[in-house]
């Protein structure tokens, strides 16, 4: 294990003893949810990977500290605290010299458990290429393409360029396996209109593709994508139209960079009436249950 990397002693023990174990991302908590339903949901993630048969490691940055696995308080502090930066791949080395406290994005996740020795993570979903010509590509992509990390997630955020973000893949060499459906979900909808490149219906057979892809040696992360759960999900139209107004807001207060898709996302859930957000609750928590259990099947 590298020294600049602590470990909750519960997620130190189950790696010893090769128990299965699901990285989670922490820009939820910090930047991703409101107060307390971002505390909450972090507890009901947890809770959801244990349910499965897994243990559940939050990363974060405290005080400098690279982390993987918080308790309880530190996982309710990191929630409540005011001053915390959002922290990928590149801000680790700056924010830990400056001794930061800090939520990991899916790219600084993806990279803390992969040194850890951890397969699985579950997030909500990942970051992509944007919309229009601005040139603005997630760092999440490249983590992708050089990771060997399963990423469960519920597709790309529906505030990206979809067609764009799954050729990008593609060209990275990065499966992107629809985890009981033929196309690619849009995180609060189920439908895109695009496929993904496989199917696997069962965490078993996540578990054999996944396998057999770093079996023979390739290096690249891969994508497990679990549609919304139906009684939550929402028509793609209805989002688009939202999505339209709230775009429009960000332009008009000059949000970019990496300030865009919280205020793309705070702005859906108030133009929806709330009906985002309950989705995006409702994903997230299928999506750790999920990634335990393929956890568990490799394990196996």
């Amino acid at each position: 294990m590298p020294d600049w990397l602590e470990l909750l002693p519960e997620v130190a023990s189950a790696l010893a003893a090769h128990r299965p174990v699901v990285a989670l991302e922490s820009t939820v908590i910090t930047h991703g949810l409101p107060r307390p339903l971002n505390l909450d949901l972090a507890r009901q993630m947890e809770a959801e990977v244990r349910q499965a048969g897994a243990i559940p490691a939050t990363a974060a940055l405290f005080n400098g500290r690279l982390r993987l696995g918080l308790s309880d308080d530190e996982l309710e502090a990191l929630a409540s605290a005011s001053a915390v930066e959002k922290v990928n791949r590149r801000d680790l080395g700056p924010a830990a010299a400056a001794a930061k406290t800090g939520g990991t994005t899916v790219s600084a996740t993806m990279f803390i458990a992969h040194a850890a020795g951890v397969q699985v993570f579950a997030t909500g979903g990942i970051g992509g290429v944007h919309r229009g010509d601005s040139g603005d590509v997630s760092a999440d992509l490249p983590e992708l393409a050089r990771t060997p990390v399963a990423v469960v997630c519920a597709g790309a955020k529906s505030i990206l360029d979809l067609p764009r973000t799954l050729e990008w893949l593609e060209t990275a060499g990065v499966p992107v396996l629809g985890f009981g459906t033929d196309e690619f979900p849009a995180f609060f909808s189920r439908e895109s209109g695009l496929r993904v490149s496989a199917r696997v219906d069962s965490p078993e057979q996540a578990a054999r593709v996944l396998q057999a892809h770093w079996g023979i040696g390739l290096a690249s992360g891969a994508l497990v994508c679990v549609p919304c759960p139906e009684s939550d999900a929402l028509p793609a139209a209805s989002v688009e139209e939202a999505l339209g107004r709230a775009m429009e807001s960000a332009e008009a207060a000059g949000v970019r960079g990496k300030e865009l898709t919280p205020f793309l996302l705070a702005g859906l859930s108030e133009i929806s009436g709330g009906a985002t957000l309950r989705a995006n609750l409702a994903l997230l928590r299928q999506n750790a249950r999920v990634a335990a259990q393929i956890a568990a099947a490799l394990k196996r």
